[in-house]
């Protein structure tokens, strides 16, 4: 294996477990549509769920293009041209799967267009900027095949954003000789993926570039992606932990046990796991904002179940809490807001001068809230300005706000029962996990869709799978039984 013409090393099968070992040559079904001849037809031309004109005035190359699908009839593919030269790149955080979407991407390009090239950046988007890749060949790629993890090419959270960053891809598009590029990331990745795709193709370069939708938060769940890669598979690891941490919890009869689950800017796991477990308390974040909830309000929720717990003798508990829960209250968002403007062109200082630019109502919030909140809340944004909601402890938060609230409540005699609260993240846990038989379908399909829009010369557009189900069908579940009824990329 060669990387920049240095050696490197990858996984080693010969010493994986029998687990592993197992999955290696797991079979990966493909939907229908991709296992003979088939052809690309365009769709009805893409629009914007909301403003439309802005977004058009960012991708004038791109707005409007129609979408895409794949029929069953027409043209092999392999009659489309010869071989390509394709880069894969894994952007943002790791979801159960990843590696099958390059398998797919590769499996695609050795089946219908022989002696093509397949580039692996290393290190996600940085690795584009610094033209840092390894070639990709089926004996390296063999001991990633159904396996977790990104470390095949390993991913990163940089941007490519500016003139200068724009020019070194567009260096290693040239350089590589690229006929197109595969992001493989969430929501933010994609954006910067089409941001890509419209510079490429303003500057008349031959290099197209396609999306795949990956996210364990499920949050690029809409009408044309049903889902994303790595919520199944992070889902059910999770709720193996809540599930044993039920079991503790009853088994003492003492401790309540505040889970905080990853979802920065959507509670489809806390809700999915809630729907698997049955915790005693589940807050989604969504409902918080539509109701125009403060933080009171959940901690007086919270509070008002423990109590009446208490009362039937039940001193424990369960309570899920999505990662991004205090983004979702109304009076904090304008908190940090106003945070997001303060630390953008001012540093904080310590003797707290800073806090005179909060409005009152933010500046109460602020001060009421536990110092390591505080603290946590005043941390460097990510690349993408997002608050590190990962390294805000709400959990921990909620549990001093509720004990606060119950000691009130004793002296008043409304409360009689003894309540020691437990903090858990469940987070990094379930990113990596060994993919569930749907996601590793899901992904090898995803990846086989891409090198397809590739090869026909589509760009700016998320390599999505849609599937309907026979009668007995009722989900997901039903994935590898109902694969030959997939309809499309």
């Amino acid at each position: 294996m060669v990387v920049n013409g240095k050696g490197t090393t990858g996984r080693l099968a010969s010493v994986y477990s029998e687990v592993q070992t197992s999955r290696l040559n797991h079979p990966l079904p493909l939907p229908s549509v991709l296992k003979s001849s088939f052809e690309i037809v365009d769709g009805p031309p893409s629009s914007a769920a909301g403003n439309p004109e802005e977004i058009a005035k960012l991708f004038p190359c791109l707005f409007g293009q129609p979408s895409a699908s794949l029929v069953p009839t027409g043209t092999d593919p392999s009659e489309l041209g010869g071989s390509l030269k394709i880069g894969v790149v894994l952007s943002g955080g790791q979801a159960p799967g990843g590696h099958n979407v390059i398998s797919g991407i590769f499996d695609y390009l050795q089946d219908r267009a022989k002696g093509s090239t397949v580039y692996g950046f290393r290190g996600g988007p940085a690795g584009i900027m610094k033209c840092k890749y390894v070639e990709l060949t089926p004996e390296y790629i063999y001991p990633y095949r159904n396996q977790g993890g990104f470390d095949m090419i390993c991913s990163g959270r940089d941007k490519i954003e500016t003139p200068e960053q724009f020019k070194q891809a567009e260096e290693t598009a040239l350089k590589l000789d690229l006929d197109g590029l595969v992001v493989i990331g969430g929501d933010d990745s994609n954006t910067n993926a089409c941001l890509l795709a419209e510079n490429f193709r303003s500057k008349n370069m031959k290099t197209r570039v396609i999306g795949c939708p990956k996210t364990i938060d499920g949050d690029l769940k809409c009408k044309e992606v049903p889902t994303s890669f790595g919520f199944d598979t992070a889902c059910k690891i999770y709720a193996e932990m809540i599930g044993n941490v039920t079991t503790d919890a009853r088994s003492t009869g003492k401790y309540y046990h505040f889970v905080r689950l990853m979802g920065r800017a959507a509670s489809h796991i806390t809700l999915e796991c809630a729907l698997q477990t049955h915790p005693n308390i589940t807050i989604i974040g969504e409902e918080v904002s539509s109701e125009k909830q403060t933080l009171k309000n959940v901690t007086d929720y919270i509070t008002d179940i423990i109590c009446k717990r208490s009362e039937l003798g039940y001193n424990y508990g369960v309570i899920l809490i999505p990662e991004g829960l205090i983004d979702f209250i109304p009076e904090v968002q304008t908190l940090i807001a106003e945070l997001n403007e303060i630390l953008a062109h001012d540093v904080v200082d310590p003797e707290g001068q800073w806090k005179k630019q909060l409005t009152e109502q933010s500046h109460i919030l602020f001060e009421f809230l536990p110092q390591a909140i505080q603290e946590q809340l005043l941390l460097e944004r990510d690349p993408h300005g997002n608050v590190q909601v990962a390294k805000i402890e709400t959990e921990k938060m909620l549990i001093s706000m509720v004990e606060t609230e119950l000691v009130k409540r004793k002296s008043e005699g409304k409360y009689a029962g003894c309540f020691k609260g437990q903090s858990h993240f469940f987070g990094y846990e379930g990113r990596c996990g060994l993919p569930t038989n749907f996601d590793a379908t899901y992904c090898y399909a995803l990846g086989y869709g891409a090198a397809a829009l590739l090869q026909s010369r589509k760009t700016g557009l998320i390599s999505s799978i849609s599937w309907e189900f026979s009668s007995p069908c009722r989900g997901l579940v039903c994935w590898r039984n109902c694969i030959d009824f997939i309809n499309g990329c």
